[in-house]
């Protein structure tokens, strides 16, 4: 089972891209961030076609999560975090699928810092932890994919000197995501990858060129899904297409019975 997240930036603009990485890659189970367009907008037809069923949680021009299932429409569990009943943001999204559960996430960014942005990222980062302390321990598979808006560490970064102001270097966002980790997440990519230099994220296309990149999108999975894991991946080359997302799609795939 391939199981993926991918920040589209525009889930309307990037269509194109998203169809054709879908055609592409096949993955069982994609979770979507900035998708950019509130609920009565979300392209399902074009995704259906695709051969994707889908759940999601948007608003106008910001944020916004969903989960794709190939040929098994999902099963949404919660939208948005417990811990604030004022968060109106669409941001988190849980669904279940084909015996997993899945959670797109798409954190603060936090900028600018210091600052109250960076204090509701801090805030919603310590929800999330909240939450994901009930998901760790499930005997299936449970899987937070999505842009956690973190650089964890100077290794996940081209150049952390010339980054070191920004909220997702920030050392307080750092400890929130060892916390996480510390329930007993694991990153899958740096499960198989431990210290290769691997980017999700490029500015801009000279940075892409350059290969001046960011690692801040994830698939952590909890011990159930951690044991099945075989495989995981970066698809850069889409990053490098005509009219891409800033972010590139990172995958696992998962073994099952």
């Amino acid at each position: 089972m391939k199981i993926a997240t991918y920040n589209v930036n525009g889930v309307n603009g990037r269509l194109p891209r998203l169809l054709e990485w879908l055609d592409e890659t096949r993955p069982d189970i994609a979770c979507l961030q900035e998708t950019k367009t509130d609920d009565s907008r979300f392209p399902a037809a074009a995704i259906e076609a695709a051969g994707y069923g889908a759940v999601w949680h948007g608003m106008p021009r910001h944020h916004g999560v969903a989960v794709l299932a190939r040929g098994h429409p999902p099963a949404e569990i919660r939208r948005g975090l417990p811990g604030d009943d004022a968060d109106s943001q669409a941001r988190y999204l849980e669904a279940e699928t084909q015996g997993v559960r899945v959670a797109s996430v798409y954190l603060p960014n936090g900028n600018p810092q210091p600052g109250p942005k960076f204090d509701d990222k801090l805030a919603w980062f310590e929800r999330l932890i909240a939450h994901a302390a009930d998901l760790v321990s499930s005997n299936a598979p449970v899987v937070l994919a999505g842009d956690f808006n973190v650089v964890p560490t100077n290794a996940d970064i081209y150049n952390a000197w010339l980054w070191r102001f920004d909220a997702v270097l920030q050392p307080e966002t750092r400890a929130r995501h060892q916390r996480l980790l510390a329930q007993g997440w694991a990153d899958a990519t740096r499960q198989l990858h431990p210290a290769e230099r691997i980017y999700s994220f490029w500015v801009n296309a000279d940075a892409f060129r350059r290969n001046a990149g960011f690692r801040m999108d994830f698939l952590l999975l909890n011990p159930a899904a951690t044991a099945m894991l075989a495989d995981s991946g970066v698809d850069t080359a889409h990053r490098g297409r005509e009219k891409p997302s800033d972010h590139a799609p990172v995958w696992a795939e998962l073994r099952t019975p």
